[in-house]
């Protein structure tokens, strides 16, 4: 934070002495126009930085919640892919531990999601796939597809448990730090830049620059409402584990 205040500091320092150097140096002329050089360049460059840094507001998210998106399939696939090798497990375990993989697909379209808008995981989910992988790991036989169908499950167990951490990462990503304020005042900035330089607009010609002040605090609003991935205009919903709970359906005919 210091350093953002020094640097701010040192802009500001280099334009009072650059208008003193020029001044004791007698070069150039005094512009007072509120649509002269002066105003013209640092408008246009106030407009520019107000672009860039709204385009960097809205693309992070974006592409944030784009790759939750594609994560939560990824999850959901493997929850899927872990039901269909439980078939080459023991008679006695296929029911409980397609049971415990049901539970938990519930248990984060249910009771997970909601609190993921709030940026963090349930650990209970985590605790549920400890169980399953303990009930797995303890399974022993000299059956050569029992051993390919454990070690099967443990390979998606592991893909699952790697693809809820990174939908934990997901859930707690944010924009850069500063990001929101920089776009509040370079849009502050944007909308007061004509009355800071001079003009003041009277009757009709307030029109326009009301239109864009407007525009210009929507697009503020959105910025901020676009910031969680699983929240928003753009959240993210539990559309792929809803799938894999009809998956699990169609796979045992209903039940």
């Amino acid at each position: 934070m210091v350093a953002y205040v020094l640097s701010v500091i040192a802009a500001v320092g280099l334009v009072g002495a650059a208008a003193f150097t020029f001044r004791l140096a007698g070069k150039g002329s005094d512009d007072r126009d509120a649509g002269g050089p002066s105003a013209g360049h640092a408008g246009a460059m106030l407009s520019a930085l107000f672009l860039l840094v709204f385009a960097i507001a809205i693309i992070v998210p974006w592409t944030t919640a784009d790759a939750a998106r594609q994560n939560t399939q990824v999850e959901s696939r493997a929850v899927v892919d872990a039901y269909w090798t439980a078939a080459g497990l023991p008679a006695d375990m296929v029911g409980p531990v397609r049971t415990g993989l049901r539970e938990y697909v519930t248990f984060v379209v249910e009771d997970e999601w909601p609190r993921m808008a709030r940026g963090n995981l349930d650990p209970m989910g985590g605790v549920r796939l400890d169980e399953l992988r303990s009930r797995i790991t303890e399974l022993t036989s000299d059956d050569e597809d029992v051993r390919e169908a454990r070690a099967g499950m443990l390979d998606h167990l592991a893909d699952i448990t790697a693809a809820r951490a990174q939908r934990a990462a997901d859930a707690a990503a944010a924009p850069p730090s500063g990001l929101l304020t920089l776009t509040i005042l370079t849009g502050l900035s944007v909308v007061l830049f004509p009355f800071l330089a001079g003009a003041r607009p009277r009757g009709i010609t307030l029109l326009p620059l009301v239109a864009m002040a407007a525009m210009l605090g929507f697009g503020t609003y959105l910025t901020w409402d676009i910031t969680q991935a699983f929240a928003g205009p753009l959240a993210v919903g539990p559309d792929a584990f809803t799938a894999a709970l009809h998956e699990f359906a169609r796979v045992t005919g209903g039940i």
